[in-house]
C-alpha cells in the first residue's frame, strides 16, 4: 500500500509542478516561458516523474532492479529542462519594426 502511495505522490508532484509552470508562464514572452518551463522541468517534474515511472515499471515487470530505469529517465528530462532554460536565457528577443 505504501509503495503505491509513493508512486501516486510522485505523479501528483509532477502534475503540480506542470500546473504551476503553466500558471507562471501565462501571458509572458517566449523567453520567460522557456525559463519557467526549464526550471520547472529540472526541479519538481523530472525527479518525481522519473521516480514514479521507475517504480511503476518495476511493479509491472515484477523485478525490483527494473526501478533503476529512473537513473536513465531523470538525466534525460533534466537535460531537456536545462536546454529549455538556456534557450530562454540566451535567445534574443525578436524586435518588431513599426
Amino acid at each position: 500500500m505504501t509503495d503505491k502511495m509513493a508512486i501516486f505522490i510522485g505523479y501528483v508532484i509532477a502534475l503540480i509542478g506542470a500546473i504551476a509552470a503553466f500558471l507562471l508562464s501565462v501571458e509572458k514572452t517566449k523567453n520567460k516561458k522557456y525559463k519557467v518551463w526549464g526550471i520547472a522541468l529540472m526541479v519538481p517534474i523530472s525527479p518525481s516523474l522519473a521516480f514514479s515511472i521507475g517504480i511503476t515499471y518495476s511493479f509491472i515487470v515484477e523485478d525490483p532492479w527494473a526501478a533503476l530505469i529512473m537513473w536513465y529517465i531523470f538525466p534525460f528530462l533534466f537535460i531537456i529542462g536545462l536546454v529549455m532554460l538556456m534557450v530562454g536565457i540566451f535567445k534574443k528577443e525578436e524586435t518588431k519594426i513599426v
